[in-house]
């Protein structure tokens, strides 16, 4: 496992902007242009050069949100797994070492290239309970009641990932379910370290929990806060895991397990059935399949948004020298943000379930839609959002999610996203059980136009049915080159995951940048409605950001945190590099 150094490609930015705003200084700005190319690549060499290190192997390859985790991934394949067999074992322990998007109780989405050149995209998203309704968030007046799709036992949609996890595996795998999960029992009956950032966490989540004493007793010291070095262990978490590895599916979704999770339900006024968990199937899809310069890319469809947007948005910029406009620039920030601001409108109008709505994915994706829909796009202004409207087309989410990536040297490659949305889901442990709650059910639009805990806007294609899988943002992808696995990404971010996912692509294919220096550097996002420009510390230059307003650009927001998480694993020439962001406390560990 190797330790990077998490800070000093952002403090090389950091000077890169105290130089940038020397420079726009009157007494100085007319040397400016003669001085900015020597100094750009002199910054660029030391900026690159402080890039935290990848990790580097030859068999096998794993980058999570939890070292722990990514170790255990890495183990199974050494034990003879595939990179399948990896990645089950890799979520099953997320749920005991970051169980702040890690779980059980929540859902996500799973992309797969195998070694005969197979592809599959597997839906593990929650489903709305049988008895959810359109209204179930909204007041008397028709208001929505603040709260109530995030705070309270309503807000639980069906769980989704033990179903998937189990899967994959029995499709794609080669380890049995024991095998595949006795790593992460382990870690839940014999405890592990914390570390200081999770400790930090619970501290933080703990007065959330204060009404539900099964998760202050998992995530308090007998009603203390946990310290960094201090052992956590969780032993009905473990009875779970047991259970699931027992019984495989029954395990979880039969018998005590769902008989906890429904008195659960009835004791907070929760609406999912023992019916519900039994009724629950994952749904085996087509992946969304588009190309950009010559690179194949593979994400996932619908209810995700994410593979559909991803390949708009590349679409939309195909035509332009990205790599000529150079990293950081404003006309290339300008150039992202206005295809952004388009895509994200044509999500707020078609996208969501398609097993309800017909959302018409092929359109989307075209080319030739791309091009129609960037044919108001001035290089020298920006659009206005309360104009730009949802496209033309055939008739007719939780910044704590997680994202890990796996390939093995047989040419196998997944890619995984999964969450309970806010972190900590809805805040509440099943007494009994051990795990968390997920509150997906505000992903759903309660009421079309109104914004959910990201600020974005649905419309009848995501309204709230019963059976039904919630929109999502989330974007795990596969990019293909000469018909083998090239790059796995991925990221966490609820609405900026989308342009976190594309920003590495984007790095990757057009910058030609090494996996480290594609994952580590500042990332910016817009999503049409707030008309808002976000970027992270450092993430766009003084001079950038003068250009950007000079085009009209009006809201620079700088983000006090961070914006994603894009665990990522590279296949150059036969080399398996693994990459954890540096923004997080994550590993990643190959061999």
């Amino acid at each position: 496992m190797r330790i990077h150094c998490r800070f000093g490609l952002l403090n090389g930015w950091a000077w890169f902007n105290r130089w940038a705003f020397f420079v726009n200084q009157p007494l100085v700005r007319s040397i400016r242009e003669i001085v900015a190319f020597v100094l750009l690549i002199t910054f660029s060499v030391s900026l690159f050069a402080a890039s935290p290190a990848v990790v580097r192997g030859s068999k096998g390859v794993v980058a999570s949100r939890s070292a722990l985790a990514s170790e255990v991934g890495v183990e199974i394949m050494k034990a003879g797994g595939n990179a399948f067999d990896a990645a089950v074992a890799v979520g099953f322990a997320l749920a005991v070492t970051y169980p702040s998007a890690g779980n059980l109780g929540g859902g996500g989405f799973m992309l797969g290239y195998t070694e005969k050149g197979q592809k599959f995209a597997l839906d593990f998203r929650e489903k709305a309970p049988a008895l959810a309704h359109k209204d179930m968030f909204l007041d008397e007046s028709g208001e929505v009641v603040s709260g109530l799709s995030t705070k309270s036992h309503l807000a639980v949609g069906v769980p989704g990932s033990v179903a998937g996890l189990l899967a994959v595996l029995e499709k794609y795998g080669s380890l049995s379910p024991q095998q595949v999960i006795a790593p992460a029992i382990a870690l839940a009956e014999q405890g592990f370290a914390l570390n200081y950032d999770i400790a930090r966490q619970f501290e933080k989540k703990l007065p959330a929990m204060a009404h539900y004493p099964a998760s202050v007793e998992k995530f308090s010291n007998k009603g203390e806060s946990y310290q960094a070095g201090e052992i956590w262990k969780q032993p009905y978490l473990a009875k779970t895991l047991k259970r699931i590895a027992d019984q495989g599916v029954a395990g979880f979704y039969q018998g005590p397990t769902a008989d906890l999770l429904v008195a659960e339900m009835q004791r907070g006024g929760g609406i999912i059935s023992k019916q519900d968990l039994r009724d629950y199937e994952v749904v085996w899809r087509s992946p969304i399949e588009g190309e950009y310069r010559g690179y194949q890319l593979l994400g996932m469809p619908p209810p995700s948004s994410g593979g559909v947007l991803v390949q708009q948005i590349l679409n939309a910029i195909e035509p332009y020298d990205v790599r000529g406009m150079k990293w950081g620039s404003a006309e290339l920030i300008h150039l992202m943000v206005e295809a952004q601001r388009r895509a994200f409108a044509d999500r707020a109008e078609h996208l969501g379930d398609a097993d309800f709505y017909p959302v018409p994915v092929q359109r989307l994706i075209a080319k030739s839609y791309a091009r129609k829909r960037f044919t108001d796009f001035d290089p020298q202004k920006a659009s206005d959002s309360e104009v730009i409207s949802p496209g033309k087309t055939a008739p007719q989410e939780s910044v704590e999610t997680t994202h890990y990536s796996v390939m093995d040297h047989f040419g196998n490659a997944v890619s995984v996203t999964t969450t309970l949305n806010l972190g900590y889901g809805n805040k509440v442990v099943v007494e009994g059980a051990g795990f968390l709650l997920n509150n997906e059910m505000d992903d759903f639009s309660a009421k079309p136009g109104t914004p959910n805990a990201y600020g974005l806007l649905g419309s009848e294609a995501n309204a709230i049915k019963a059976g039904k899988r919630m929109l999502s943002s989330m974007s795990p992808t596969i990019v293909i080159k000469e018909g083998k696995p090239y790059l796995v990404t991925g990221s966490p971010g609820g609405s900026t995951i989308i342009n976190t996912t594309l920003q590495v692509l984007v790095n990757v294919i057009d910058h030609q940048m090494p996996l480290n220096d594609a994952v580590a550097l500042p990332r910016f996002h817009h999503q049409w409605k707030p008309n808002q420009i976000k970027f992270e510390r450092y993430g766009i230059s003084v001079d950038a950001q003068r250009k950007l307003r000079a085009m009209k650009h009006q809201e620079l927001i700088q983000l006090g945190g961070t914006m994603g998480d894009a665990n990522s694993v590279m296949n150059s020439e036969g080399v398996l590099m693994g990459m954890s962001d540096p923004r997080n406390q994550g590993g990643a560990a190959a061999y």
